[in-house]
This record gives C-alpha cells, sequence and structure tokens, in this order.
C-alpha cells in the first residue's frame, strides 16, 4: 500500500513541475516577426527627387521584446525614416548595399531600444520589399 501512494505521489509530482518544463521550452523556442507599415522617404539628396518605398519586419526572440517593440514603434518609425531619407543612390543601388542598409537600420532599431529599455530586444531586420522609383 505505501509502494502505491509513493508512486502516486511520484506521479502527481511529475505534472506538477511538467507545465514548468513546457514554459521553459516555450521561452527558448519563442521567435516572433513585427511588421511596420511601409515607409515611403524621398532620398538622394540635390537633383531629381527620387522616392525609396520599403517594407520592414523585425524578428524578436521572446514576448518581452514583442512589447518593448510596440511600446517605442513611432521613435523607430521615426529614426528609420530619417535614416532611408538620408541615403545616396549608391547606398541601395544593390542588393549587396541593400543588405548594408538593413545592417543599418537593425544596428539603429538595437541602439534606440538599448537607450529606452536597456536591452537591444530586436535579434534581426528584413526588407521584405524594396523599391525606388
Amino acid at each position: 500500500m505505501a509502494r502505491r501512494i509513493a508512486l502516486i505521489l511520484a506521479m502527481l509530482a511529475s505534472l506538477l513541475f511538467q507545465p514548468a518544463l513546457a514554459e521553459e521550452e516555450t521561452k527558448e523556442d519563442y521567435i516572433n516577426y513585427i511588421e511596420l507599415k511601409p515607409f515611403v522617404t524621398n532620398f538622394g539628396g540635390p537633383g531629381p527627387i527620387r522616392f525609396l518605398k520599403a517594407e520592414v519586419t523585425i524578428q524578436v526572440e521572446d514576448p518581452a521584446a514583442h512589447h518593448a517593440v510596440n511600446a517605442h514603434k513611432a521613435h523607430i518609425r521615426n529614426d528609420l525614416v530619417f535614416l532611408f531619407s538620408g541615403v545616396m543612390e549608391e547606398d541601395i543601388g544593390s542588393v549587396a548595399a541593400q543588405q548594408v542598409l538593413a545592417e543599418r537600420a537593425l544596428h539603429a532599431v538595437q541602439q534606440l531600444l538599448k537607450e529606452e529599455t536597456g536591452d537591444t530586444h530586436v535579434s534581426d531586420l528584413f526588407f521584405t520589399s524594396f523599391v525606388t522609383q
């Protein structure tokens, strides 16, 4: 009888600790994407007016990061508009140059979030659409 009670208690204990283990796995496996509204800005300095339209998606790896990005979305958009409007033709003329611009944008977002929250929060930034005219 004592063996049965011990076995039942062991089974109950394993059931109690199982949700905690599942929660830890979920935090490690969490990846989410936040799509920002499209950016449309002029660029290129003096000369003919050029326009850039970029759709940006930000990758975060935990719910706190998702919340931080949403809380500072207006500030993020502001900084990215200034970054995009300051580029020149040679800064976006090739795929490699666009990748460099994406890295600069990622660094700008991470720096902003580090100043505002104390953590960079964002793990990657993608251009899901990039058009110049």
